[in-house]
């Protein structure tokens, strides 16, 4: 989903009560703060987030997608979203 589609909702819920203090980034940001202080691995983080390692010898040569620790991570976070209501 584009950014700008997350945006433009967000504009639109409650007569734009999100203006100037929500956009599609902060979501990931968010996301991004609380996995790391819940002590989930950087790289797990990374590579759900879709960050590019910037390490190229690194790049070059771990191909890893971390789909099962990947899916924990995010029904934890889901579990933690719903606690949240």
């Amino acid at each position: 989903m584009h950014s700008e589609t997350v945006n433009k909702t967000l504009r639109r819920i409650q007569n734009g009560k999100y203006i100037n203090r929500m956009v599609s980034h902060g979501f990931r940001g968010m996301a991004s703060t609380i996995l790391n202080e819940n002590k989930f691995r950087n790289d797990i983080i990374e590579k759900q987030l879709a960050h590019q390692e910037r390490n190229s010898v690194r790049s070059a040569y771990n191909h890893a997608e971390y789909l099962e620790e990947r899916t924990e991570m995010m029904q934890w976070y889901a579990d933690y979203l719903d606690k949240l209501k």
